[in-house]
């Protein structure tokens, strides 16, 4: 299974791709940054234009997009909401299918703490795909970390 983890954010959202398989391989990795200054409708169009063109050039058989957290800074959570509308939309629009999972999800699956922080992550994501350094930026780490643990969600699911 090839598949594209999102971790969503407007100024900046994570993508990275994963082939399932002992150990997967983590085919790509990087950063969709939207222009600060300009308007929210053209931001989200840029980040549907990025994943847009992320999907069509890699073709996975799955996204996996982290779910938007309760956060303190409502205008935050609103805008990481909007982002990860987009990636739903994206992903559906290309008739990828799409699981959803919760950071503290991916966290434990990832690293075994659902708690664990960022640097936390960048190394069990760099040892599990087997790479010399751990991945950055954080939000690219955290976009393989969510396809790693789609990987290992995805076989439970087909069991049910």
């Amino acid at each position: 299974m090839f598949v594209m983890g999102i971790d969503p954010g407007l100024s900046a959202t994570g993508y990275g791709l994963v082939e399932g398989g002992y150990p997967p391989i983590a085919r790509l990795a990087g950063v969709i940054r939207t222009d600060p200054g300009a308007t929210m409708a053209v931001r989200l169009h840029e980040l549907f234009l990025g994943l847009t063109q992320v999907i069509e050039e890699s073709r996975p058989d799955a996204v996996a997009v982290e779910t938007v957290f309760t956060n303190r800074n409502l205008q935050t959570a609103i805008a990481v909401g909007r982002a990860s509308g987009v990636a739903l939309l994206v992903a559906a629009r290309a008739g990828v299918n799409v699981s959803e999972y919760a950071p503290t999800a991916v966290k434990s699956a990832v690293t075994g703490d659902g708690a664990a922080n960022k640097t936390q992550i960048q190394s069990m994501v760099a040892r599990l795909l087997r790479l010399t350094d751990p991945p950055k930026p954080a939000d690219a780490a955290d976009a393989l970390a969510i396809a790693l643990c789609h990987l290992r969600a995805a076989p439970l699911e087909r069991a049910r």
